[in-house]
Protein backbone atom coordinates (compact mmCIF):
# COMPACT_ATOMS: atom_id res chain seq x y z
CA UNK A 1 0.00 0.00 0.00
CA UNK A 2 1.18 3.38 -0.63
CA UNK A 3 -0.14 6.88 0.61
CA UNK A 4 -0.81 8.47 -2.55
CA UNK A 5 -2.52 6.86 -5.54
CA UNK A 6 -3.06 8.43 -8.78
CA UNK A 7 -7.01 7.98 -9.67
CA UNK A 8 -6.34 5.90 -13.42
CA UNK A 9 -3.85 3.27 -11.50
CA UNK A 10 -6.38 3.37 -8.39
CA UNK A 11 -9.23 2.36 -10.70
CA UNK A 12 -7.27 0.00 -12.49
CA UNK A 13 -5.99 -1.70 -9.26
CA UNK A 14 -9.96 -1.96 -8.05
CA UNK A 15 -10.20 -3.58 -11.35
CA UNK A 16 -13.00 -1.13 -12.68
CA UNK A 17 -11.04 -1.20 -15.64
CA UNK A 18 -8.97 -3.80 -17.76
CA UNK A 19 -6.59 -1.64 -18.38
CA UNK A 20 -4.98 1.88 -17.30
CA UNK A 21 -5.21 3.47 -20.65
CA UNK A 22 -8.97 2.02 -20.63
CA UNK A 23 -9.19 3.80 -17.23
CA UNK A 24 -7.20 7.26 -18.55
CA UNK A 25 -9.99 7.35 -21.62
CA UNK A 26 -12.52 7.17 -19.05
CA UNK A 27 -11.77 9.60 -16.86
CA UNK A 28 -10.79 12.13 -19.42
CA UNK A 29 -13.99 11.72 -21.30
CA UNK A 30 -15.90 12.86 -18.26
CA UNK A 31 -17.07 9.57 -17.57
CA UNK A 32 -15.58 9.39 -13.68
CA UNK A 33 -16.37 11.98 -11.53
CA UNK A 34 -14.78 12.30 -7.92
CA UNK A 35 -16.74 13.76 -5.25
CA UNK A 36 -19.45 14.78 -7.60
CA UNK A 37 -16.59 16.51 -10.22
CA UNK A 38 -14.95 15.95 -13.16
CA UNK A 39 -11.43 15.15 -12.41
CA UNK A 40 -7.88 14.72 -14.11
CA UNK A 41 -5.81 11.32 -14.56
CA UNK A 42 -3.39 12.59 -12.11
CA UNK A 43 -5.81 13.36 -9.35
CA UNK A 44 -4.64 11.65 -6.01
CA UNK A 45 -6.94 9.80 -4.47
CA UNK A 46 -8.29 9.90 -0.61
CA UNK A 47 -10.13 8.03 1.75
CA UNK A 48 -13.48 8.32 1.87
CA UNK A 49 -13.96 9.85 -1.69
CA UNK A 50 -16.93 8.98 -3.69
CA UNK A 51 -16.35 8.24 -6.72
CA UNK A 52 -18.45 7.34 -9.42
CA UNK A 53 -17.72 4.86 -12.39
CA UNK A 54 -19.67 3.28 -15.21
CA UNK A 55 -19.85 -0.28 -16.22
CA UNK A 56 -21.29 -0.80 -18.80
CA UNK A 57 -25.08 0.13 -18.74
CA UNK A 58 -24.38 0.55 -14.66
CA UNK A 59 -22.97 3.60 -13.14
CA UNK A 60 -21.35 2.12 -9.29
CA UNK A 61 -21.06 4.67 -6.86
CA UNK A 62 -18.22 3.62 -4.54
CA UNK A 63 -16.51 5.52 -1.28
CA UNK A 64 -12.50 4.48 -1.46
CA UNK A 65 -11.54 2.57 1.90
CA UNK A 66 -8.42 2.00 1.18
CA UNK A 67 -5.55 3.10 -1.51
CA UNK A 68 -3.20 0.36 -3.57
CA UNK A 69 -1.68 0.95 -6.87
CA UNK A 70 -1.11 -3.15 -7.57
CA UNK A 71 -3.75 -4.77 -9.40
CA UNK A 72 -4.07 -8.34 -7.28
CA UNK A 73 -7.16 -10.68 -7.07
CA UNK A 74 -10.66 -9.99 -7.19
CA UNK A 75 -11.73 -10.47 -3.54
CA UNK A 76 -8.39 -7.95 -2.69
CA UNK A 77 -9.71 -5.43 -5.30
CA UNK A 78 -13.21 -5.23 -3.98
CA UNK A 79 -11.59 -4.57 0.04
CA UNK A 80 -10.29 -0.87 -1.97
CA UNK A 81 -13.96 0.26 -2.07
CA UNK A 82 -17.59 -0.01 -1.04
CA UNK A 83 -21.05 0.79 -2.73
CA UNK A 84 -23.05 2.94 -1.41
CA UNK A 85 -26.66 1.62 -0.48
CA UNK A 86 -28.33 4.41 -2.87
CA UNK A 87 -26.08 3.21 -5.72
CA UNK A 88 -27.00 -0.53 -5.31
CA UNK A 89 -31.01 -0.23 -5.18
CA UNK A 90 -30.61 2.75 -8.42
CA UNK A 91 -28.73 -0.28 -9.67
CA UNK A 92 -30.98 -2.90 -9.02
CA UNK A 93 -34.01 -1.21 -10.22
CA UNK A 94 -32.89 0.01 -13.74
CA UNK A 95 -31.45 -3.87 -14.08
CA UNK A 96 -35.16 -4.87 -13.41
CA UNK A 97 -36.12 -2.07 -15.95
CA UNK A 98 -33.96 -3.41 -18.74
CA UNK A 99 -35.16 -6.74 -18.17
CA UNK A 100 -38.59 -5.86 -18.33
CA UNK A 101 -38.25 -3.96 -21.46
CA UNK A 102 -35.92 -6.92 -22.79
CA UNK A 103 -39.25 -9.32 -22.24
CA UNK A 104 -41.44 -7.27 -23.99
CA UNK A 105 -38.90 -7.09 -26.96
CA UNK A 106 -38.17 -10.54 -27.16
CA UNK A 107 -40.79 -11.59 -29.04
CA UNK A 108 -41.30 -9.05 -32.22
CA UNK A 109 -44.94 -9.44 -33.98
CA UNK A 110 -45.41 -12.66 -35.34
CA UNK A 111 -49.02 -15.19 -35.88
CA UNK A 112 -50.09 -16.82 -33.02
CA UNK A 113 -49.65 -20.58 -32.73
CA UNK A 114 -52.45 -22.86 -31.97
CA UNK A 115 -52.82 -22.56 -28.31
CA UNK A 116 -52.64 -19.03 -28.65
CA UNK A 117 -55.20 -18.68 -31.05
CA UNK A 118 -57.39 -21.37 -29.13
CA UNK A 119 -56.67 -19.02 -25.83
CA UNK A 120 -57.52 -15.67 -28.16
CA UNK A 121 -60.69 -17.62 -29.24
CA UNK A 122 -61.80 -18.28 -25.91
CA UNK A 123 -61.34 -14.89 -24.48
CA UNK A 124 -63.36 -13.48 -27.64
CA UNK A 125 -66.14 -16.04 -26.79
CA UNK A 126 -66.27 -14.34 -22.84
CA UNK A 127 -66.14 -10.44 -23.93
CA UNK A 128 -69.50 -11.27 -26.04
CA UNK A 129 -71.38 -12.60 -22.85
Amino acid sequence: MSESVRLDKWLWAARFFKTRALAKKAIEGGKVQYDGARAKTSKQVELGALIRVPQGWDIYEVEVLSLSDQRRGAPEARALYAETPESIQRRAKEADVRRLNNEVMQHPLKRPDKKQRRDIQRFQRHQGE
